[in-house]
């Protein structure tokens, strides 16, 4: 911690302030954390703030231990404006990889509830009902919340395949993004092209490792586990987390090869 560079450190504490301030007020979670673009929650400035909210004490940790050993090292050779840029790059890029899946999937979702030709009006109205018991998404519930409203536009021939799909489109709307998992695997990647031979380890890797090889690892490590909702650094619990580990991972991965290619790498941005 006592190598700690100037803007890692500025972003600690941007990050443990969002955190403590999302304990403290709850409802911060709907403006800063990062809705699908159908929510009534979505806000344009949720590709940025996403990155500063984390689910939990665990998520917020690996996070900022893994941004502290990493970004500092890296900050120390870019320059403090550099690495910002990078670290935020790597974010939206992660943003923007999830947001593309979670589109994907909710279009799928969609496809058995086709035929009722429901209006964009009535869609968003049932995408954005209240069907949380305050510990997860209830089908009951949804059921109750929703039946009025397809009465109310004469359309009662839902059937089994329809209602889930609009309840997994529902809960692709409604479940946020948060963390900075995205902008970290973008360090990650980045520590790798800079110290390769660098010996790197987890508390679960006795074994040093080098960072050529060390971080493909814990990507594809990350990219299994994210399949069944969980992750490394960061939280999952959708299934589907991992796609922005890896955005945030691509992103790095091709800013660092565009600055190499162009001798970029070298300079430091003061």
């Amino acid at each position: 911690m006592n190598n700690m560079t100037p803007v890692v450190k500025q972003l600690l504490i941007i990050n443990i302030i969002f955190f403590i301030g999302a304990q403290l007020v709850p409802v911060s979670e709907q403006f800063f954390a990062l809705f699908f673009p159908e929510s009534d929650f979505f806000k344009l400035w949720q590709p940025i703030t996403h990155m500063f909210m984390h689910g939990g004490i665990l998520h917020i940790v690996f996070n900022m231990f893994a941004m502290v050993s990493f970004g500092s090292a890296l900050e120390h050779f870019w320059g403090g404006k550099k690495f910002i840029f990078f670290y935020i790059s790597c974010g939206l890029g992660a943003a923007l990889l999830q947001i593309g899946v979670n589109y994907l999937q909710f279009q799928a979702a969609l496809e058995p509830v086709r035929s009722l030709g429901l209006s964009d009006a009535t869609l968003h109205q049932i995408l954005n009902v209240n069907f949380s018991d305050g510990t997860g998404f209830r089908s009951d519930l949804f059921f109750d919340q929703i039946k009025p409203i397809l009465e109310g536009v004469g359309k009662t021939n839902l059937t089994e395949e329809g209602f889930k799909g609009l309840f997994n489109a529902s809960v692709i709307t409604q479940v946020p993004m948060v963390g900075a998992s995205g902008a970290i695997y973008g360090l990650l990647v980045a520590f790798a092209f800079m110290f390769p031979n660098a010996e790197l380890a987890l508390m679960f890797i006795p074994v040093p490792i080098k960072a050529k090889y060390f971080v493909p690892g814990i990507l594809a490590i990350d990219l299994f586990l994210g399949f069944k909702g969980d992750s490394i650094f960061g939280g999952g619990g959708t299934g589907v987390a991992h796609f922005a580990h890896i955005g945030g991972a691509v992103i790095g991965y091709f800013m660092m090869w565009y600055w190499k290619k162009n001798q970029f790498n070298n300079n430091r941005w003061n």
